[in-house]
């Protein structure tokens, strides 16, 4: 059982207990999961609470999808897009809230307003103000390994060795976010499950996911109803309920300590399974 702890803001989250739930809210028109797709703040909101009453230990609020092929969209959309999100989370439950952007300037408006952990898909890499952002207000930091941007990421990615060079990506992120005045204690990394990566890449991160525990730092994994998943088994987002929760039990047994999930009901439960077969039964 590992020791870690995340201090989201002075909620704590006690990440060697039991595998912690992620919930997606996506603030978006055009995420690859239409199912998840919240445009409008109120039903963004409602999402949020229901999820908490699952059982989700996070909220992750996005307002730029990161499907492959996306367009970016301008700061100041994604900011009318989230912010009123966050704020009506903040009122209404008592879990730390996630914001899931590249921008700097989305990421200091979103932690000015409250949010306790910044998500950030390029680890730091595409906007050179975002690692002073994270260190001013001193939030835990979610570092994922991309290959490319979401617009081209899928565009034939090569790999010698998938999980050898992400391991080698996060040893050079973690230095930068270190020299850059982030606590150690507050990185968590994120394999970065369909972005940038072939098929069989996928599986084979979440098959050797205990080789980046020697990093020393939580795993976030994100397999939900991603195409990795659909092209296996012939099925649409929509469809791949069941061999997410399959992944995700995988990647708990293989050391996962997030999952960050549409479906909280379902792998609350899961994962509550997949915590029992690696001793951590909780009455």
């Amino acid at each position: 059982m590992n020791p870690f702890t995340l201090n989201c803001r002075g909620k704590i989250l006690d990440l060697g207990s039991r595998t912690h739930i992620m919930g997606i809210i996506n603030c978006t028109p055009d995420s690859f999961y239409a199912g998840s797709r919240t445009p409008d703040a109120k039903a963004a909101i409602a999402l949020g609470v229901q999820m908490v009453k699952e059982g989700a230990d996070i909220l992750d609020i996005g307002g730029e999808s990161t499907r492959p092929g996306a367009e970016a969209v301008s700061v100041e959309e994604e900011i009318k897009r989230i912010l009123p999100v966050i704020e009506g989370l903040l009122d209404s439950v008592s879990v730390p809230l996630s914001v899931d952007t590249m921008k700097a300037t989305t990421a200091r408006r979103a932690l000015a307003a409250g949010a306790h952990i910044l998500n950030d898909v390029s680890a730091l890499g595409f906007d050179s103000d975002m690692a002073g952002v994270a260190a001013e207000f001193g939030v835990p930091v979610i570092l994922m390994h991309i290959k490319g941007r979401p617009k081209d990421m899928q565009q034939k990615p090569v790999y010698e060795n998938v999980v050898a060079e992400i391991h080698t990506y996060f040893q050079e992120r973690i230095h930068y976010a270190l020299h850059q005045g982030i606590k150690g204690e507050n990185l968590v990394l994120d394999p970065g499950i369909g972005f940038g990566k072939r098929l069989m890449d996928n599986y084979e991160i979440i098959r050797q996911l205990q080789r980046f525990t020697d990093l020393g730092r939580p795993i976030l994994v994100g397999p939900s109803r991603k195409s990795f998943i659909g092209k296996v088994l012939n099925l649409t987002p929509e469809e791949s309920i069941e061999g997410t929760i399959a992944a995700a039990t995988a990647a708990i047994l293989n050391g996962a300590n997030i999952l960050r999930v549409h479906d909280v009901k379902a792998m609350k439960r899961a994962a509550a399974i997949a915590d029992c077969l690696l001793g951590r039964f909780q009455t």
